[in-house]
């Protein structure tokens, strides 16, 4: 594991709305005003399925409730040395119902919106790991591996 001392699973979920805008979330972990976009999604807690995360999460993230995923749309992998962990994250397409309100318990989610494709490269353009794989996605490629160096490193896709 080259020094790793955590791994984090992570699953996200692609929600996109009738003008085929995509779901993003935006994250302010730190709680200091330093906003990063996301897909709905988070942590895989001990004992849960990646599904049951995926719909746990975009519950609490977007107030939507997933009604059926619909398949696996990617896999990111990201090699984080400077905070010592590796994150797997897998994206789903999901089918939602409800209306936008979001409920995280976490208190981190300040903006749930849908955007078009050009809106989400630029919310996401400063991640690499984020934007490149959600960017092929909407372009038509399914099932893809990404790999990463790091948040802002080069990556590989197969």
């Amino acid at each position: 594991m080259h020094g790793l001392r955590r791994d984090l699973l992570v699953a996200a979920a692609i929600l996109m709305d009738k003008q085929g805008r995509v779901l993003l979330v935006a994250n302010d972990w730190s709680r200091r005003g330093r906003v990063r976009y996301t897909l709905p999604g988070g942590m895989v807690e001990a004992g849960e399925t990646v599904l049951a995360a995926i719909v746990r999460e975009v519950y609490e993230e977007t107030g939507l409730r997933i009604k059926a995923i619909q398949h696996l749309a990617y896999v990111v992998q990201v090699e984080d040395a400077r905070k010592s962990e590796r994150t797997i994250a897998m994206a789903f397409r999901a089918d939602y119902e409800g209306l936008l309100n979001p409920k995280d318990p976490d208190g981190h989610i300040v903006e749930a919106r849908f955007f078009t494709a050009e809106e989400v490269a630029v919310k996401l353009d400063e991640h690499r790991p984020l934007l490149e794989p959600l960017m092929d996605y909407i372009r038509g490629e399914r099932g893809r591996f990404y790999a990463y160096s790091s948040w802002g490193g080069e990556g590989t896709r197969v």
